[in-house]
């Protein structure tokens, strides 16, 4: 997709020296960020998915990732130097690159945050590029819910301009759309149609009084809808259900980035969503040639079982594994063969086994010898007796009568 950010970059500068820019004033945020606590140990949701045994496969570089929600705080620690120029299509901010409700900064960090000392959290991808685009300032567009939100025709610009500026690989869409919308639906359509992996939220609305409303963009087709479990592997209370959920990763609770600093505990399929996004960054990078339907027939033939069986509405396909996805090998039905099993040679447990492999080894072919031999022996045995039958067992030789 590089031609499209050469492309759009020559046309930006075409429109610099021939268009005076607008003036538009600086963003400033209500509530000003304040640095949170960091959280030192690693999260569970990162001793499940493994960021640091999936970098030996694939560590996301050279792919850029969407993230179409509040902004990203670039400033960050662990987000600084992995937020590229983005857009804001809610206040006219021209690079997307700060967040005053904090939801774009923690999904960014899921995806891309840089291993630190201080704290066990890293992103699953933390070599990829994200590329921040203000659209919501809130978890839902297009419904009736109060505050700075973009309208359905913005969600769609927003869309168009990650792929044709924004050279997007994949598009997170940690947002939910209570409508069906014909401009936002044509623009996922182009996305994916151009190579990008589109993946989204299927939204929070789950409980038992709260509706099921169908969710969009996740139920559009080609798009990977994804539910939230908790650390259990049970789906969560809020996750939606229906045919649009493709498969679920942990979203509850999830350890993600703060604004400004530190770290924060928080749920939702908006939360599940970029561990889904990570793992397609890392298969772009390590299948180059994959399409979208080919990431999303990865992500599901290679997904952990899960309590709704083959397929349900409420857990889709299965659980997320990254790294079966990396590494199985997938036959011409699209299932996925056993997953090669690693076993760290310093390990003494995997030393210990292997010694216990080779003596057991050792064994059967010792006995398998002994077997041969006594086979043998009891071989010769009978010729001896039989010529011994027939001699009435006189010294076989020359004078010998019978």
């Amino acid at each position: 997709m590089g031609w499209r950010r050469l492309v759009a970059a020559v046309a930006v500068l075409a429109a610099v020296l021939t268009v005076p820019a607008p003036a538009r004033a600086a963003v400033v945020c209500e509530q000003p960020g304040v640095a949170a606590a960091v959280k030192a140990d690693v999260p569970v949701e990162d001793q499940v998915y493994d960021p640091k045994r999936l970098a030996g496969f694939a560590t996301g570089a050279g792919v850029r990732v969407a993230v179409i929600d509040s902004g990203v705080d670039a400033e960050h620690p662990q987000l600084r130097g992995r937020v590229d120029q983005g857009a804001d299509f809610l206040h006219g901010e021209r690079s997307g690159r700060q967040d005053c409700a904090g939801h774009g900064t923690a999904v960014a960090s899921i995806i891309a945050g840089a291993p630190a000392r201080d704290t066990g959290f890293q992103g699953l991808a933390p070599d990829a590029v994200i590329v921040p685009v203000r659209i919501s300032e809130q978890l839902e567009i297009g419904d009736d819910v109060v505050g700075d939100r973009g309208s359905p025709a913005q969600f769609a610009d927003a869309i168009d301009w990650a792929v044709d500026e924004g050279d997007a690989d994949v598009i997170n869409l940690s947002l939910v759309m209570t409508v069906n919308d014909g401009a936002v639906r044509a623009a996922v359509a182009r996305a994916i149609a151009a190579g990008v992996v589109v993946v989204a939220a299927v939204g929070n609305k789950g409980g038992p009084d709260d509706g099921n409303p169908d969710p969009f963009p996740a139920k559009y087709p080609g798009v990977i809808g994804v539910g939230a479990i908790n650390v259990n592997g049970v789906r969560a209370s809020f996750s939606q259900r229906g045919d649009y959920v493709d498969l679920v990763a942990i979203g509850e609770p999830v350890t993600a980035a703060s604004r400004v600093a530190g770290h924060a505990s928080v749920s939702g399929t908006s939360f599940a969503t970029p561990f889904v996004s990570a793992t397609a960054a890392l298969l772009k990078q390590r299948f180059p040639a994959i399409t979208p339907a080919q990431v999303r027939q990865r992500l599901v033939a290679t997904a952990d079982p899960a309590p709704g069986g083959a397929a349900s509405s409420e857990y889709g396909l299965g659980a997320l594994n990254p790294y079966r996805a990396l590494t199985a090998t997938l036959n011409t039905q699209g299932r996925a063969e056993p997953a090669p099993e690693m076993m760290n040679a310093n390990d003494p447990a995997a030393i210990a086994l292997a010694a216990r492999r080779d003596q057991s080894q050792r064994n059967a072919l010792l006995f398998a010898a002994i077997g041969a031999g006594l086979v043998l022996l009891l071989g010769i045995v009978a010729l001896v007796v039989r010529s011994g039958r027939r001699r009435d067992w006189h010294p076989a030789g020359p004078g010998t009568a019978d």
